[in-house]
């Protein structure tokens, strides 16, 4: 089984990803590195996955300095002084997973090569121990908080808004609030208490999530919301009329901030006919869905910026990670000027359907077939992730997830988008029967 998903290895703590599994990526990465910084987010399994990866790189000689509890971007961010970071997270999933993600000094996750070469090693027992004088030091590393929020201010402006920050529970709440005091928002915030079985609501900041937060911002007459999901590394919007931003229209805003004509930025298959027409005159690069994947394009074309609809923004500037922190710094500056309510009414809009379907991982293969045979007569395919089909008023992504046992419908369209999505809906219906 493949232990690499898009976003690192992630699942059920204790069943899928287990203490063992932990040690076994620990000494891998201890046989392949001399140091290494590591931190979790606030997850029940955390401490747990987080010592047995300790005790892996320690007994491979690596030198470990451990962080304790962040958010996954100062993880990233602090890992340009070792050989690589190790970040204990599940990210938006619920708080029964668990997950472990992998970084370079340069905040890019590891990439399909490293990852093939860790999991090739555990699968080979290509694990290594050092005699009892060379075990390495475990040792507590101050500060990268504040050394995260100093850069994120260096590159930020200021703002005087008034906003809601909903860290749902988790690290966010350490640190995006006071980035925006610093820059002069006047902030409110709900549901920042540490607590890693997410009582207040799913981490992940989806529309249906943010019911609290849309309603703070309404109660509180505040300019915008920003919301982050279990280890900040997303960042989702609420506007100043109480309602939440799609992720393909946050895409457009950044991309119109950060670009100039002619500049690139990277974004996924399945975003928004929206981005193509807000951005006509920007190379835009369409990858797999995976923030690893975006990150992997914007070093290969030398782009400006990237991001997922689901609230993952990269500015390559700072670092290749996702930075929901950096994001919500970014986005309080953009309506300095203009409400964030009339930025929106500017852009395109066409209508967007998603949904998922349960699957079994071990059944998406032989189900991604049969769409597959299923589609190809419909429209022009592509497989950059999924089987994605052009249709001439608009397109269908079928897609397995690189994260959950689900397959991912998206449907747009200029007129017709719910017979396009009632279609794919019927086809992995059938598929999976």
């Amino acid at each position: 089984m493949k232990l690499f998903g898009s976003s690192g290895i992630r699942g059920i703590a204790n069943e899928e990803v287990t203490v063992d599994l932990a040690l076994k990526v620990g000494m891998t990465l201890g046989n392949r590195n001399t140091t290494a910084v590591i931190g979790r987010d606030p997850r029940i399994s955390g401490e747990m996955i987080e010592n047995s990866i300790i005790s892996g790189l320690a007994s491979a000689g690596c030198e470990v300095y451990r962080t304790g509890v962040v958010t996954t971007p100062t993880l990233a961010y602090a890992a340009r002084k070792f050989d690589c970071g190790v970040m204990v997270t599940a990210s938006h999933n619920p708080a029964e997973y668990i997950g472990i993600k992998l970084w370079n000094p340069d905040g890019m996750a590891f990439d399909s090569k490293q990852q093939n070469e860790i999991e090739s090693d555990i699968k080979n027992s290509n694990l290594k121990q050092v005699g009892w004088n060379s075990i390495g030091q475990v040792t507590d590393l101050p500060n990268v908080i504040r050394s995260h929020s100093d850069i994120i201010l260096k590159n930020a402006g200021v703002s005087q808004r008034k906003i809601v920050v909903d860290p749902g529970c988790g690290p966010g709440g350490l640190i995006t609030p006071h980035i925006l005091r610093k820059m002069g928002c006047e902030v409110i915030t709900i549901n920042s208490q540490i607590d890693g079985t997410f009582p207040a609501r799913n981490p992940e900041p989806s529309d249906k999530n943010l019911h609290l937060l849309k309603t703070a911002v309404k109660q509180f007459n505040a300019d915008a919301g920003i919301a982050h999901d279990g280890d900040a590394d997303r960042m989702m919007v609420v506007d100043d009329n109480g309602d939440f931003v799609p992720g393909d229209e946050l895409l457009a805003i950044f991309g119109q901030n950060e670009c100039n004509k002619g500049d690139t930025i990277a974004v996924p298959v399945d975003t928004s006919m929206t981005v193509d027409d807000a951005l006509e005159s920007i190379n835009i690069i369409r990858t797999r869905v995976g923030d690893v994947y975006v990150a992997e394009a914007i070093k290969k074309y030398r782009a400006v910026f990237g991001g997922e609809p689901s609230g993952s923004w990269i500015f390559p500037k700072l670092t290749y990670c996702p930075d929901g922190i950096y994001a919500a710094a970014k986005i309080v500056t953009l309506i300095n000027d203009s409400k964030l309510s009339e930025i929106r009414r500017s852009l395109p809009r066409y209508p967007i359907i998603r949904n998922t379907f349960e699957c079994s991982n071990g059944k998406k293969e032989h189900t991604m077939n049969l769409i597959k045979k299923k589609a190809e007569p419909l429209g022009q395919v592509s497989q950059i992730d999924g089987i994605r089909i052009d249709m001439d008023s608009g397109w269908l992504l079928i897609r397995p997830s690189g994260t959950e046992p689900k397959i991912r419908i998206t449907a747009q369209s200029r007129n017709n988008v719910k017979e396009i999505y009632s279609l794919g809906e019927e086809i992995v219906k059938e598929a999976l029967l």
